[in-house]
């Protein structure tokens, strides 16, 4: 049977919703595929859900293919597992947390590797049911403090994850490869472009983590790559060091007169006026030494200040420092913060004074200090004397101060040079779409999920993850097919084969198209059919225009006399067919 649109439950719209941001958003809620319930909720209407099981079926298929079975857990789930691991304190905020009726704690699931891992212990416990690959499609729960942009941030949002279990380590490189080898031929048949980029595993976890991310000017994740190859998120970017160098022949440090230099710009101003180089080359901001004052909240509620030295001509990331420092919340300091670290003068901080060392090691402040990777023995800089309006000029890493490890929290540029030696790095915007993760041991051990070896010895099961936001790749695909018309759905994913309109008034034309409708479905298409009698064609048109299905057949004019129109949606081209050629037209 036909899905007939004046049956269909479905409203198109004319404008688009006010809170609608990106055009995937804008699109989806107007041709009617989904529904704002709440901030980042959203109801599935039939349209939406016919793409949505389609873009599924493609994931199992690839599943499948890669030897992983499918199973389900329900998404309210019990606080102890989480707790165990540690995840329960650390997701804080970000969860949905609640409690039965007998007070006992709930959430609702951001994730599950918790209960596969502690599925798989209750059945398994021989090698010999090794290799194991499981994963589930549910939805997935996580109280994002903005949501936004429709289906690419919400608060409810479908997922497909994935999870290998081995007991070896080189059991879990293939089985990792096998899974992200998956993940490029379900990409590959959705149509989206994918780049795949070093990543961090933040709260999950891990050594070796990738992500499938979608460029897109809308993208939330800003990537790296070279033209060699070298592709990372910039959390996962590592800064290049430069070599140390020798100091023994380098001038003294000396304190001078910088009054009104609170900035690394007003420095640079004061420093070419009043203290020009001996050189003669100007003073940049890359002399300079800024040194950034973070404050960190541990899980244990404890408030810790540190600070960061980093070229004056670099910006701090918060997205780098957040993975700097994780699971530690970072933030940067406040004025409550310096009034409890009173040698700290804010504007002219730095790791030294004439009365000796204030920050790194033996330091007089008792305050954590850190470098960019940049900062290495023998490079000097203009700093903070941590004295009003004065600055030391010549001060050398190493000789004059030291410090207590490096962080990477400066932001990454283009033109930085590739950690792989593979050239200067250009910054674009992606969307994760996929995330794959080499989890090891850490949930196994926590859980105590272990097997026995080939010598009857216990040894511990090794783990990877890999995810799939599928809710999020229908809004990708939706942002990557559509125009200014509507949505340009491809063929693998479009809710309908074809998509029959019929128009104008004749008794004529309707006796024509529910035998092109007939005809369709004998060869297997599945078909929309607008049959809407009272609905002017310029309608009708808008709102093919807007669902998207990519082949639309008009039946109009040429009706009695056996001729129909064939519009490609996606190029935009009509041409005019004989009913008899139309099947073997469209393949």
């Amino acid at each position: 049977m036909p899905t007939r649109l004046s049956q269909l439950f479905v409203r198109t719209l004319r404008e688009d919703p006010s809170d609608a941001e990106v055009t995937s958003h804008r699109l989806l809620v107007r041709a009617g595929y989904i529904r704002r319930q709440a901030p980042g909720i959203f109801a599935w209407l039939p349209l939406g859900l016919k793409v949505r099981r389609k873009v599924e079926a493609i994931i199992r298929e690839e599943m499948a293919a890669a030897g992983a079975q499918e199973v389900h857990f329900p998404a309210l789930l019990p606080r102890e597992p989480y707790e165990v691991t540690g995840r329960w304190d650390e997701y804080g905020d970000g969860i949905f947390r609640l409690q039965d009726r007998k007070g006992a704690d709930y959430l609702l699931a951001p994730t599950h590797e918790e209960v596969f891992t502690l599925l798989v212990k209750d059945l398994y416990n021989s090698y010999k049911d090794l290799p194991l690959a499981i994963y589930q499609i549910q939805d997935k729960y996580r109280d994002e403090a903005r949501p936004r942009a429709g289906l690419l941030r919400g608060r409810e949002f479908s997922m497909k994850d994935a999870y290998s279990f081995d007991y070896t380590d080189a059991g879990l490189d293939l089985s990792y490869q096998a899974q992200r080898d998956a993940y490029e031929r379900i990409f590959t048949r959705l149509g989206l472009e994918y780049v795949i980029v070093q990543a961090d595993a933040g709260a999950m976890g891990g050594s070796r983590s990738e992500e499938f991310l979608h460029p897109t000017p809308v993208g939330e994740d800003t990537f790296v790559r070279s033209a060699g190859g070298y592709a990372a998120n910039v959390e996962a970017f590592t800064t290049l060091a430069p070599p140390s160098r020798g100091y023994e022949k380098l001038t003294p440090a000396e304190v001078l007169d910088t009054p009104g230099t609170p900035t690394i710009a007003t420095l640079v101003e004061v420093a070419n006026e009043k203290h020009p180089r001996p050189d003669g080359r100007a003073w940049t901001a890359a002399d300079t030494l800024k040194n950034v004052v973070l404050a960190l909240t541990h899980l244990d509620g404890s408030r810790e200040v540190v600070v960061v030295g980093v070229p004056g001509d670099r910006e701090v990331d918060m997205k780098r420092a957040e993975v700097a420092f994780a699971p530690a919340e970072v933030e940067t300091a406040g004025d409550l913060d310096f009034e409890r670290t009173p040698l700290l003068v804010k504007g002219y901080i730095g790791p030294w004074s004439p009365t000796g060392a204030i920050l790194g090691e033996e330091s007089a402040t008792g305050i954590r200090y850190l470098v960019d990777p940049r900062v290495v023995d023998g490079s000097g800089w203009i700093t903070g004397a941590n004295i009003e309006g004065k600055h030391v000029f010549g001060l050398v890493a190493g000789r004059d101060f030291g410090n207590d490890g490096t962080a990477e929290v400066a932001e990454v540029k283009a033109g930085d040079p590739a950690p792989d030696g593979s050239g200067p790095v250009e910054l674009a915007r992606g969307m994760e779409i996929g995330h794959v993760f080499q989890l090891g041991r850490k949930y196994a051990e926590a859980l105590g999920l272990q097997v026995l070896d080939e010598n009857g010895k216990l040894v511990t099961v090794t783990m990877g993850s890999y995810g799939i936001g599928v809710t999020r790749l229908i809004a990708a695909i939706a942002e990557e097919y559509s125009d200014y018309k509507g949505l340009l759905w491809p063929r693998e994913v479009a809710p309908f084969d074809v998509h029959v309109i019929a128009t104008g008034r004749e008794a004529v034309v309707y006796d024509v198209a529910e035998t092109v409708v007939a005809q369709l479905e004998a060869a297997g298409k599945d078909v929309l059919y607008d049959d809407r009698p009272k609905v002017s064609p310029g309608v009708k048109f808008g709102d093919a225009e807007l669902l998207g299905v990519p082949t639309i057949v008009i039946v109009g004019r040429g009706a009695a006399d056996g001729i129909l129109e064939l519009w490609d949606r996606r190029s935009g081209e009509r041409s005019e067919v004989p009913a008899t050629d139309l099947i073997s037209r469209l393949g």
